[in-house]
């Protein structure tokens, strides 16, 4: 199921949606300040492009307030509207039975796209 889950994720819009974020950390690689944002937009696009078998954990190393601090300025800079991206096509998906695999990684994805600083992707 996951290579299958992902094939078609792949040819029915994950390739678009990782490209997008590979395009997004350009800008934030360009300096020094936003090469940590232009990292997690690296770490949402390898998601976005095989999603099945793949889950979100917390870090067990956590830096303080500094991650907090960071996931503020990445949900304002533009992060709520990656969320609410995400969020609506989970919406949608979840319309159908057939849909519903694919919702639950679009909310997956949103979770990540909310607080992408401190957590983890693990096979």
């Amino acid at each position: 199921m996951k290579f299958l889950g992902n094939l078609i994720w792949f040819i029915f819009g994950g390739i678009f949606v990782a490209l997008e974020y590979v395009v997004a950390s350009i800008p934030f690689f360009l300096s020094i300040i936003g090469i940590p944002f232009g990292i997690q937009a690296l770490k949402m696009a390898s998601l976005a492009l095989w999603p099945f078998g793949k889950k979100i954990v917390e870090r067990e190393t956590q830096s303080g307030c500094l991650f907090t601090l960071m996931n503020i300025i990445w949900f304002f800079i533009g992060g709520i509207w990656i969320w609410l991206t995400h969020l609506l096509f989970g919406l949608l998906f979840a319309i159908t039975i057939i849909g519903i695999p694919f919702a639950n990684q679009h909310f997956k994805l949103a979770k990540l796209a909310f607080s992408p600083f401190g957590k983890e992707i693990r096979d």
